[in-house]
Formats: structure tokens, C-alpha cells, sequence
């Protein structure tokens, strides 16, 4: 689905056009005789013209490049529905229960004062769809195969998913197509405990669980728990699935032993499967992360709350900022707030090198180098600044408390003052159920940021990707993309050694 406004997707290129194609004229030889001397003066004159022409077409095309914008249009919220739908968003909420597959969309988007100058009017501007509509439609032979499969009572494949919010929701998607493969009911899939944030959310603390039943019935049959007849069965289980394991692989390895034992139990299935799967299944995919995984009401009202409070006032930023302690820690880089700050992470590193999942072999100046480190809010600032942003931009940020406290959100604070979080949003003991809950607190950032005019990760985690396929699939919001990062640090450093900001 997408918005009933116009949103915009915008990706930054890794590497520039370096130089331009110039075919160098002759030279000029000895003096020719007669019509020798004639025609070689003409080869010249075309070959220097000719160059010429080639290099200002060189010229104007990079210029064209490096400007070009997609030609903004309108954006129907529902695509795949009638279009001619009134843009007040009561009837916004209240439209998308029309659909057999319910995404709550996004709020409609925000119509610009004239006051702003053109460039603040290119920060906020949207782009249009592109031509895609999020349509979910399966093929005959699936629809006619799902009957059997949905009716089956012999194979239950039980998942063990683990993770923040968005690998859980990354793993659950794939539990559903391995179910299917398998021709499997699959049970509710199990919560691991957080090791890191200690969250003990359990699958229906965070999702609408027959809201997910109900939306895959016609693909999987989803059960709460296993059945009396399967619950003295040994389960096959698998703790280390290979990673982008296709179809064929998983029948050949677990099908034989299920029809035996009856129930296969797994674990660890982030990136197990693979993403280049037949059509159906990637459209269960979609089904899946974007119909059936829908939060559990109190999450969703909490977070409609927040978006709308945030939306009232006009159209916003969402950052998802990853400044916690435990990011600077494994992604192996540094927070860059003093040497206090860095000395607790190196010895934090040294006493756990276990939670370092970058590369090792890697210096942090390398690491930053590459474009592998998390941006800082110094940074961030820095990039929203050269986007255009007014200094009046509203922002949203998501994420844990950074390490640092507020001192390490200073520098964002202090050029966008009009700065906010759930916290700072929500009404006394608003938020007091989810605390502890990171996994739930996460989600209510996901709504809020769903729902901005404006998203940008100052890292690419999971946060930052499953944002992404949202809005490409709602087509609702502008992505700044942290692919700029590599690109933008050669900047910052100059900046830092003329000592401006």
C-alpha cells in the first residue's frame, strides 16, 4: 500500500563519474600540397569540433546526473484498489479495513507552506511511485496446492527466533515459507530471551497472533501449540542451517525425517534461506511481513499516538540513531565523544571480544574509512545540514539510550532544536507496560518512523532494512540511504581540519 501524498525514495551513487571521454584532436602534420593539404586540414578541423562536442555532452550529461530529480506525481495509497478515495485521514485509518490483506498505512502526507525556499521545498519533496503496486496475487498451481497443504495434520515445524525485533521478524517470514515448502503446520514461533537487552517478550506480546492466523490460512496453517498426538514425538531439530539454503536443499535434508518423527524443530534461521526463491514464495514473503505480521493492539495504539502527535505539527524527520553501547562495541568503531567514552568501549571490547562482529583485521580508522561505522550525531547533523534541512525540522529518534547520555545527542539538539523521542512524546505512565521491553519499544519506533516524512539510519542494521522494503513497497517516505557515508567522511575530515562545522 502506499501513501495517499507523494513520498520519495532517493539513493546516493557509490562512485562519481571520474572523467569525461575526450578524443584528442591529430596533430598537425608538414605542410601538404594542394588537396592533400586541404584534406587534412578538414580531418583536423572535424577532429577538434568533434571532440569539442564530445566533451560538453560529457559535461551536461554529469550535470544532468548529479541534479536529476524523478519527475513528482501523485500516489494512490491503496494501488491495487480504487484510487478516487478522499484524502482526510479518518477515513484513512478506516479505508484500510476494506482490504483482505490490512497494512495499517502510513498518515497521508504533509502539503508544503509556500514560505519554504526552493531549497528546503527539494529537502521535503516527494517522487512518485514509479509504476509498482504492492499486489500479492499467487499463481494457479499454488492456489490450487494450498488446500491439501493447509489441511495437513501428520508434519509441525517448530522455530526457535532470536534477536531484535527485526531479525524476529526477518526469521518468522522465512519460518512461514519453510512451512510451506515442507507442506508443515507451523506452531507460533518461540521468542529467545535477549541476551543483550534481557527482553522476554513472547510472540504475542508483539504480534496480533489471529490477525496471523487469519491472514495465512489460505497459505499455511499456523497452530498455538503442538497437538496431543505429536507432543511424546522426538523433534528432528537443526542448529545450524547453511546460509541461503534453497527449496530443494531444505525437502531433501528435513522432509524424509519429519514424515518419520513428525515435528522438526529450528534455530537460527537469520539469512538461512535464501532470497532468490520461486515468484510464490517470495509473494508469501511479502504476505507475510507486511499483511500478517501486524503488532499487537496496545503497541499499535501506543505508536498511532505518538505518529499522530508528531504528524499534528507538521511534517518530520525519523532517525533511527544506533549510539547504544553495545553498537559501538561490535561494530568495532569508537563514539568519538572523548577519550572517556573511547576507553570504555576499547575495555569493553577487550573484556567481551566475543560481541565483535566486525572485521577483526580491521583498524577503526579503516573501519571508518570504509564506511562501516555507525554515523555519530555530530555527523548526522553534519549530513542533514548539506541535504538542506531547516534549521526548523522537526525530528523523531529512534533507538536505545546512547551511550554518553545526552552529551552524545548534543551536537543534533543544538542545530535542530525541535528534537524528540518516545519519550518525550508520550503522556505520564504512558510507556511504563513496555518497560524493559526492547523489542516492544522498538516496534513503537518502527510506527513513528513509518509514518515521517522523512527516514534516514545512521547505520545500515536491521532497523534501517526493514524500513526499507516498507517504503518501497508503501512508497511513502523520503530514504536518505547511509550508503553516503564513505563519500561524506572524506568531507567531514576536511571540515574538521579547517575547523568549521
Amino acid at each position: 500500500m502506499a501513501r495517499h501524498g507523494r513520498r520519495s525514495y532517493i539513493s546516493i551513487p557509490a562512485q562519481m563519474i571520474d572523467n569525461a571521454l575526450v578524443v584528442p584532436p591529430k596533430k598537425f602534420g608538414p605542410k601538404q600540397t594542394n588537396g592533400q593539404g586541404h584534406c587534412s586540414f578538414v580531418k583536423v578541423a572535424v577532429s577538434f569540433w568533434g571532440s569539442l562536442l564530445a566533451l560538453c555532452t560529457c559535461i551536461t550529461m554529469l550535470c544532468l546526473f548529479l541534479t536529476w530529480r524523478p519527475t513528482l506525481g501523485p500516489i494512490h495509497r491503496l494501488p491495487c484498489s480504487t484510487p478516487n478515495l478522499p484524502l482526510d485521514h479518518d477515513h484513512h485509518r478506516q479505508s484500510s479495513s476494506a482490504s483482505a490483506l490490512t497494512f495499517l498505512p502510513p498518515l497521508p502526507a504533509h502539503s508544503l507552506p509556500p514560505s519554504l525556499t526552493a531549497e528546503e521545498r527539494h529537502f521535503w519533496a516527494q517522487p512518485d511511485n514509479l509504476g509498482y503496486k504492492p499486489c500479492v496475487e499467487f499463481s494457479s498451481d499454488y492456489r490450487h496446492s494450498s488446500p491439501a497443504i493447509v489441511k495437513g495434520r501428520r508434519r509441525y515445524l517448530m522455530v526457535v527466533v532470536s534477536g531484535g525485533l527485526n531479525q524476529q521478524r526477518n526469521q518468522i517470514v522465512d519460518a512461514v515459507v519453510i512451512a510451506r515448502i515442507l507442506e508443515a503446520s507451523l506452531v507460533i514461533p518461540i521468542l529467545q530471551v535477549n541476551a543483550i537487552w534481557e527482553d522476554d517478550s513472547e510472540f504475542s506480546d508483539i504480534f496480533d497472533v489471529e490477525h496471523f492466523k487469519k491472514i495465512l490460512k489460505d497459505d499455511v496453517r499456523i497452530v498455538s501449540s503442538l497437538p496431543s498426538t505429536h507432543l511424546m514425538s522426538r523433534p528432528v531439530e537443526e542448529k545450524r542451517t547453511p546460509l541461503h539454503v534453497s527449496p530443494g536443499w531444505i525437502r531433501s535434508r528435513y522432509l524424509r525425517r519429519l514424515n518419520r518423527e513428525g515435528v522438526l524443530l529450528l534455530r537460527g534461521l537469520d539469512s538461512r534461506l535464501s532470497k532468490d526463491l520461486p515468484s510464490d514464495l517470495q509473494k508469501l514473503r511479502c504476505k507475510v511481513a507486511f499483511h500478517a505480521l501486524r503488532f499487537a493492539a496496545p503497541i499499535q495504539a501506543v505508536g498511532d499516538k505518538l505518529a499522530q502527535r508528531m504528524w499534528k505539527q507538521g511534517p518530520y524527520v525519523a532517525l533511527h540513531l544506533r549510539l547504544e553501547k553495545d553498537v559501538w562495541v561490535r561494530t568495532g568503531c569508537l563514539p568519538g565523544l572523548s577519550s572517556k567514552y573511547d576507553e570504555i568501549i576499547r575495555q569493553e571490547r577487550k573484556n567481551r571480544p566475543d560481541l565483535l562482529t566486525a572485521r577483526s583485521n580491521m583498524s577503526y580508522h579503516e573501519r571508518k574509512l570504509a564506511g562501516l561505522c555507525p554515523l555519530n550525531a555530530k555527523e548526522v547533523a553534519r549530513l542533514l545540514k548539506a541535504l538542506g534541512a531547516p534549521r526548523t525540522a522537526r525530528i523523531y529518534w529512534a533507538g536505545g539510550e546512547p551511550l554518553g547520555d545526552q552529551e552524545a545527542l548534543e551536537p543534533l539538539k543544538k542545530h535542530f532544536p525541535s528534537f524528540h523521542n518516545k519519550q518525550s512524546l508520550a503522556l505520564p505512565g504512558e510507556l511504563d507496560s513496555f518497560s524493559r521491553k526492547a523489542s516492544l519499544l522498538a516496534a513503537i519506533d518502527y510506527i513513528v518512523s513509518l509514518n515521517g516524512d522523512v527516514f534516514m539510519p545512521s547505520h545500515g542494521g536491521n532497523m534501517g532494512h526493514a524500513m526499507q522494503v516498507p517504503i518501497k513497497v508503501l512508497n511513502c517516505i523520503y530514504l536518505l540511504s547511509v550508503l553516503c557515508r564513505f563519500f561524506l567522511f572524506h568531507i567531514y575530515a576536511c571540515l574538521d581540519q579547517r575547523g568549521s562545522f
